[in-house]
């Protein structure tokens, strides 16, 4: 169904087609599968026949999840896991071991910050965090350095990777361009994979499921991706390498083995089957929210109570151009700083009657967020600026409610901050 277009490979891509079967996903709960002989449940277990053996490591709902989401981010394979954190982590660890390095931007997610600086180096894995431009990426590469890791749009900085230029440095390094997909929405505001990322990494609780209600994540490869690691390359004990057995479904096997065999990492089928419902409407809730936050950023550079609005759409936001070049359309996530610092972002989200505050992105309500304290909260205030954190910051992802509310809801608590600043002279 290659053919397809995308908002086509949303609703048909992963069903089974034939009389008798369901129009939808149905959810297998269950905890292994049949088989008919020992020879055929060995070929099975030993890799010799595909098949489904135990539901840690597959199962029907959670193939037809993996067939969608390869077909939406045009991989070559994908395996999904229990949340994105255990996706960006088994990435990871299935191309570095012990005494390898990674290069990464320093605006990454605060929970991949904390798998780079906490979790990793517990396993002898060490990182380097750069600026997000392709000068201090490349030169960060050691010679053990096994990937570069990026964020499609840095969360909450909102900067975008010259991909062009990353894919030029990977290839002359022999080293994995990973790029976290999350904001990408499953390949409906960006298909890194189609502009030659060699792997992506995303959480399926944001956009992909849409509404707040499920956790999942998963990794993807391109296609004719051979990974250039001694894990990929070494023989096994029938002399042959991962890479020579598998080709470009190398990478796939092992995240599967690593994360799903042996740790566990597994996605429910209850949850696959919410997250491929949530992919039919992707298309749809993506259009009205990345418009609904063009508008909302275009509103809020007028208010005074606002010191400055980052938004990929601003023609004088840094990244405009990269945003304009890889992105299908634009981000449904705003930041913006309250004047008055944290004392006057905390008055703004306190006020707030319509817009929750949550720390989720891609639900179908609008959440706001003060990533200073929250989602960035565990680092130290250098790595926090470094990130593109402030202590003014609020995020705001952008729901599917009507422009017109959002905006009053904002009005009143910005409000706030007025009339707080007034009293405060007052007093005086």
């Amino acid at each position: 169904m290659s053919d397809l277009n995308f908002d086509t490979l949303a609703v048909h891509e992963g069903l089974a087609r034939g009389h008798g079967e369901s129009i939808g996903t149905p959810i297998h709960a269950v905890a292994a599968f049949q088989f008919e002989t020992l020879e055929e449940m060995a070929d099975v277990f030993q890799g010799r026949e595909e098949g489904y053996q135990y539901a840690r490591i597959q199962n029907p709902t959670l193939a037809a999840l993996e067939a969608r989401l390869a077909a939406l981010e045009v991989a070559r394979a994908a395996v999904v896991t229990s949340t994105g954190q255990s996706a960006t982590l088994l990435a990871l660890i299935a191309l570095a071991r012990a005494g390898d390095h990674i290069v990464a931007t320093n605006t990454l997610f605060g929970g991949s910050l904390g798998l780079l600086n906490v979790v990793l180096p517990g396993f002898g894995i060490t990182a380097t965090l750069c600026d997000n431009n392709p000068a201090s990426l490349e030169a960060a590469i050691q010679p053990n350095t096994r990937a570069i890791l990026v964020e499609t749009v840095g969360n909450p900085a909102l900067d975008v990777p010259d991909f062009d230029a990353l894919v030029r440095i990977a290839r002359a390094h022999n080293i994995a361009l990973i790029v976290d997909n999350t904001w990408g929405a499953a390949g409906a505001l960006c298909q890194p994979l189609a502009l030659r990322a060699d792997i992506v990494v995303e959480s399926l609780t944001k956009w992909a499921s849409g509404h707040g209600s499920v956790m999942g994540g998963a990794v993807l490869t391109r296609v004719g991706y051979i990974p250039n690691a001694p894990a990929f390359n070494d023989p096994d004990a029938t002399g042959v390498s991962l890479n020579s057995r598998h080709g470009d479904q190398a990478f796939a096997v092992r995240a599967r083995y690593l994360g799903l065999h042996q740790m566990g990492m597994t996605l429910s089928p209850h949850s696959a089957w919410q997250i491929n419902q949530g992919l039919e409407t992707l298309s749809l809730r993506m259009a009205r929210e990345s418009q609904t936050a063009c508008d909302l950023a275009a509103w809020l550079e007028t208010q005074p109570q606002i010191a400055w609005v980052s938004h990929t759409s601003r023609p004088d936001h840094p990244f405009f151009k990269a945003a304009q070049r890889y992105l299908r359309c634009q981000p449904s996530v705003l930041t913006f700083g309250v004047r008055g610092g944290q004392a006057g972002a905390s008055s703004v989200l306190g006020n707030l009657k319509l817009i929750l505050l949550a720390a989720n992105l891609g639900d179908t309500r609008s959440l706001a967020a003060h990533p200073w304290t929250t989602t960035h909260g565990r680092l130290q205030e250098p790595a926090k600026l470094k990130a593109g954190v402030r202590p003014e910051m609020i995020r705001l992802t952008v729901g599917l409610e009507d422009f017109t509310d959002l905006k009053r809801d904002l009005e009143q608590a910005l409000a706030t901050v007025v009339l707080e600043a007034r009293e405060t002279v007052a007093s005086r």
